[in-house]
């Protein structure tokens, strides 16, 4: 009896024990830390898409400097709403064959305080939807100080559905590119080529400025344009460093290697500037600077110090070519250089990133030249949908509602002709 009684209570202490210690397992699905990294994180790209807004504000003429600002900070509203409604569960949801994600997930249902992975579902949703907000807000720069807001409301609209949701699902959501194996940190396709390609769609559908290029149209305040890149090189941090979704030795390389790349891509913008015109700029700098957050940003998590100073001067060197001797050369006006910075920043960097992953995968120069396919295949599918899906959401506007201001309307700017307001008094 004495035996049994011992052996029941044995049984019983194994029996509560195991339960506590399931109990604690569970309880620690949600780890503190990584939480709170990823809900600041998330955080500071919320600020770039503000960041980015004064970055193309400053660069415009002061006549369509609101106009700009509106576009970044109206997309901030826009596709935070789209996101919920429909956006993430098209990017996230279950896998439909690879191409896009299901509907679990529409208008949040099911998204809740559940672990997805070590932070709650609701901070993974709305991290991504930051990224979803600034990739959007990016494609503005190429039609700046011409565009109708209403036609580029429902653009804005089409282009995060049909373009950035599927593309997002491809990539990171259980689709067809990543399962092929390519390498894409924090956006290179999914943020960067995609936006600059669709940029340079636009710049050529909608046309040039009046003017341009015979006309001169300089920046207009150029600080401006300089708080708006420390703002993008401060948010750029939760960008890449964030994309570990954890607060871990992952995190720590994408911020060291995010932060070595910006810095060398400015140097290499501005000397390269230098030899060719004779005098360094402020605004080399700050467009470097950015070329190197873009191209980094697929690399990011991947490499070290040494690859990211490469891959940062070469980002600086290829955008700085493409903005002052390609664009010359094919003659179209992307206002504010978005496929020269994006699009080219982008497509360097996924191909650097097949090059150079050194840090949790291979790339060519540490063994692996198999990891080549992948990229390129990525970089040339990323190219096809959002080069041709732009151009027929565009071509399609065009008719329906119209996709230039008239030329009177452009003459005047864009703050007085489609927002009744200037953004200075003097």
């Amino acid at each position: 009896m004495k035996r049994l009684t011992k052996g029941v209570l044995t049984l019983f202490f194994i029996m509560l024990f195991s339960s506590l210690a399931l109990a604690e397992e569970a309880g620690e699905a949600i780890d503190k830390g990584d939480t709170a990294w990823m809900m600041v994180s998330t955080a500071f790209v919320m600020l770039m898409t503000p960041g980015l807004a004064l970055f193309y504000a400053g660069m415009v003429r002061k006549k369509n400097v609101l106009g700009t600002i509106m576009h970044s900070f109206f997309i901030l509203c826009l596709i935070s709403v789209q996101w919920v409604l429909w956006g993430y569960t098209l990017a996230f949801g279950p896998d439909i064959g690879g191409i896009i994600g299901g509907l679990s997930y529409l208008g949040l249902v099911g998204v809740g305080q559940e672990p997805n992975g070590t932070i709650p579902h609701l901070v993974f949703m709305m991290f991504q939807g930051t990224f979803a907000i600034i990739t959007v807000a990016l494609i503005t720069g190429a039609f700046a100080e011409r565009i109708r807001f209403s036609t580029f409301i429902v653009f804005s609209l089409l282009w995060a559905t049909i373009v950035y949701d599927p593309l997002c699902h491809w990539v990171w959501g259980g689709g067809w590119i990543g399962a092929m194996g390519a390498l894409d940190f924090a956006g290179g396709t999914v943020v960067h080529i995609s936006s600059g390609i669709s940029a340079l769609v636009a710049a050529i559908v909608i046309g040039k400025r009046k003017g341009y290029p015979d006309e001169a149209m300089p920046p207009h305040n150029l600080p401006m344009t300089v708080l708006g890149t420390a703002l993008l090189w401060f948010g750029w941090f939760g960008f890449n460093a964030g994309s570990a979704l954890a607060a871990d030795g992952i995190a720590a390389t994408a911020f060291v290697a995010t932060n070595t790349a910006t810095a060398a891509a400015a140097l290499g913008w501005v000397f390269t500037e230098w030899v060719q015109r004779g005098k360094p700029t402020v605004l080399g700098a700050a467009s470097g600077a950015v070329a190197g957050l873009v191209a980094i940003t697929p690399a990011a998590g991947f490499v070290g110090p040494i690859s990211s100073i490469v891959i940062g001067v070469g980002a600086g060197i290829l955008c700085y070519m493409a903005v002052s001797l390609v664009k010359p050369l094919l003659g179209y006006d992307d206002s504010l250089d978005v496929f020269g910075i994006h699009g080219v920043g982008g497509t360097w960097g996924a191909i650097a990133t097949g090059l150079f992953a050194s840090v949790g995968a291979e790339g060519l120069f540490f063994g692996n030249p198999a990891q080549m396919v992948p990229q390129i295949v990525g970089v040339i599918a990323t190219w096809i949908l959002a080069g041709g899906a732009t151009f027929v959401i565009l071509k399609v506007l065009d008719g329906v509602m119209g996709l230039r201001v008239s030329e009177e309307e452009e003459v005047t700017g864009l703050d007085i002709s489609q927002h009744g307001e200037s953004g200075y008094s003097w």
